[in-house]
């Protein structure tokens, strides 16, 4: 038998939560900046508030372009050799583009800041694991101009890596670059629609809005058919409802919204439902990612998933511990087994600590393995005439038999039982003798292996002499250029990195 599935909600609430979404996506809407997805919005029934720029949803809007998102998909990697099969069935593991530090023991604050050569290190070890099939700008690097750094992390990517690739919807001049790099690569736009290869994180602004720059982004993702995540990364009590309820029907208006204009854009285009919604710790005031709460809305967010029969993604191995200590293990191991069991299609931030801020190596390979031992769980006990093992019982007490000694043990142990790797299960004369080593020390050696062996794809001298003259445009660009061509006189009211 399988392990049950996780459930916050019943059957009633969720069909509560998505009335009332559609109650309020029509009655008020949602705050849409782009003059271009507000047109194509009222194009189509949507209706335009000029002054507010709120755009409310009527509900046949929604439904109807809920009917065209499909439940499965497959992503391929970089030169066609890995694929993996996306729907709302299965359970796969993948990183997360957010750390700007990583672990570094030889440093007085335990970290730093992350630089290009970290980025492909992290790229490389994720190739290589088993259980990790994607990894997603992960550790920005912070010695690359802003306006290149999608050029070189894909660069990266396309010579290091077999498996599929995650960046942001960081606008229309940068998501067309990442089209364009990536034909180059793969042999064309069309393989590229055809075959998706990249995944595009599409993050709504709660409360309720979504922004040009990203809004420019997930056009070009959609028009190119790569998958996109829309992930909506409410703070319950700071900018959403403090009530997980209320969070789980904002954080819906906020997707569903998203879901229209993706499939409003190219119908068919594949989306996952996702959450990187958190409370707000209390006393403190910041995000609590590693929290029950945070578990808890995941498995909400789970069931919305399944209920529109959308892919899902969502948070595990979080944690908002700066260190390697029980804290860190209990609470990323805690909203691992929230997402797996609730039936999460789709789980990033493999790899990370400190908010997601922070990346470890030797974090990402532990994590790998801890994948491993949650997968095991799902599988629960199987009950059948092998598993059974009455012969067995029976010769064992009638022959004078031990278990070791029968040909059904040495058959069935490695299905049966999951043996880690990292984990140390010696006595602890056996530990002492082996350097008396902790996980960390020994993730840290596997991590040395790995980049030691590892060899990625390459490209070809075309496709690398196609990039140097690509990197041209790219370089020749200034801010000014980038915001001209994003239609902004500010990017949404910040500065972005490196700008005076």
């Amino acid at each position: 038998m399988k392990m049950n599935k996780l459930e916050a909600l019943e059957k009633d609430e969720i069909e509560l939560i998505h009335g009332k979404t559609l109650e309020l996506l029509e009655k008020i809407g949602i705050k849409v900046e782009s003059e271009e997805a507000r047109s194509l919005l009222k194009e189509n029934g949507g209706i335009i508030d000029n002054d507010t720029h709120f755009v409310k949803f009527p509900e046949n809007l929604v439904l109807e372009q809920l009917k065209h998102v499909p439940d499965s998909f497959t992503l391929w990697g970089s030169d066609g050799s890995f694929n993996v099969e996306i729907n709302t069935k299965s359970t796969n593991f993948a990183t997360v583009g957010t750390p700007v530090k990583i672990h570094d023991p030889t440093n007085k604050k335990g970290v730093r800041k992350t630089v290009m050569a970290d980025t492909i290190k992290q790229i490389r070890i994720v190739d290589f694991l088993d259980n990790v099939c994607c990894s997603h700008v992960d550790v920005w690097p912070n010695d690359i101009p802003y306006l290149e750094l999608h050029y070189h992390a894909i660069k990266a990517w396309a010579e290091n890596s077999v498996k599929p690739y995650g960046l942001g919807c960081l606008g229309r001049t940068a998501s067309q670059d990442m089209m364009d790099l990536t034909s180059i690569i793969v042999g064309g736009e069309e393989e590229l629609k055809k075959k998706p290869r990249l995944i595009g994180f599409f993050n709504p602004v709660s409360p309720l809005m979504l922004s040009t720059l990203l809004l420019n982004g997930l056009f070009i993702f959609a028009k190119y058919n790569q998958p996109l995540i829309i992930a909506p990364a409410a703070s319950a009590g700071s900018t959403a409802p403090v009530t997980l309820a209320g969070l789980l029907i904002q954080s819906n208006m906020e997707t569903l919204s998203s879901i229209v204009l993706s499939q409003l854009i190219n119908p068919g285009c594949p989306v996952f439902y996702s959450t990187m919604n958190a409370p707000m710790d209390p006393r403190k005031g910041n995000v609590a990612w590693g929290s029950i709460e945070t578990g808890l809305i995941t498995i909400g967010a789970a069931q919305l998933a399944s209920y529109y029969n959308i892919p899902s993604r969502g948070p595990g191995l979080v944690t908002e511990s700066k260190c390697f200590d029980i804290q860190n293990g209990y609470e990323r191991f805690m909203t691992l087994f929230c997402a797996a069991n609730a039936g999460i299609n789709y789980i990033t931030c493999a790899g990370t600590y400190e908010s997601s801020l922070a990346e470890s190596l030797e974090l990402l390979v532990i994590d790998d393995e801890l994948i491993e031992i949650v997968k095991r769980g799902m599988r629960g006990i199987k009950v059948d005439e092998n598993t059974m093992a009455l012969n067995e019982i029976t010769r064992v007490a009638t022959e004078g038999k031990n278990y070791l000694m029968l040909k059904h043990t040495s058959k069935n142990i490695r299905k049966e039982i999951f043996a880690p790797k990292l984990a140390d299960r010696n006595r602890r004369s056996i530990w002492q003798r082996n350097g008396s080593k902790d996980i960390i020390e020994r993730a840290r050696e596997k991590v040395e292996q790995i980049l030691d062996n590892q060899k990625g794809p390459g490209i070809s001298n075309d496709v690398e002499r196609a990039f140097q003259e690509y990197y041209k445009k790219i370089s020749s660009r200034t801010y000014e250029d980038f915001q001209k061509s994003e239609g902004m006189d500010k990017i949404d009211g910040t500065k972005l990195p490196g700008m005076e």
